[in-house]
This record gives structure tokens, C-alpha cells and sequence, in this order.
């Protein structure tokens, strides 16, 4: 047999560890301009910082045969594509 509901109370929403601020606290409290690190924190976005040498997404067709190959060799077949040809450039060959 399953229980019955209990009735729904009020909640008391109130948290002693972060009180209802005060006129007394807002009379207190600096502008955000008071923190300047703080405030650069939240402005900078999450994730990897840029690098100097940005790669540029391309659509590019190459003979299955060249896919296949670079693909047999495992993951990151694409980067040593990439480094292949900039080989290649280095030596004046494309």
C-alpha cells in the first residue's frame, strides 16, 4: 500500500547563511567599479585562451585512397594532414 500525500505546508524560505540584506547593508555595499579584478573575471568568457596561430575551418575533396590512408594511421589523421602539407611549404615543395 502506498502512503498518502502529506499536506503542503508554507516553506520557510529564509537562510541564515545569506540574510535579507538591510538598509544598513545596501548603505555599505561599493559599486561594482570598486573590484576591477573581480569585475575582469566575470567579463572574460570561459574556455581555451586563443592561440597566435589560428586554424581556418576548409571543405576540401581529396581521393578516398589519400582519406583512407591518413585515416588508417589513428586519431588526428587531420592535424598530420596539416602538417604534411606546411612540411611541404617549409621546403619550398607546393
Amino acid at each position: 500500500m502506498s502512503k498518502s500525500p502529506k499536506p503542503l505546508t508554507e516553506v520557510d524560505l529564509t537562510d541564515p547563511d545569506n540574510p535579507e540584506w538591510t538598509k544598513a547593508d545596501f548603505a555599505r555595499a561599493q559599486p561594482p567599479e570598486a573590484f576591477p579584478d573581480i569585475m575582469e573575471a566575470l567579463r572574460r568568457k570561459g574556455g581555451r585562451p586563443p592561440k597566435a596561430d589560428k586554424k581556418v575551418p576548409v571543405s576540401l575533396r581529396l581521393d578516398a585512397k589519400v582519406v583512407e590512408h591518413f585515416k588508417q594511421t589513428g586519431q588526428g589523421w587531420q592535424s598530420r594532414i596539416n602538417e604534411l602539407l606546411a612540411t611541404l611549404i617549409a621546403n619550398g615543395r607546393a
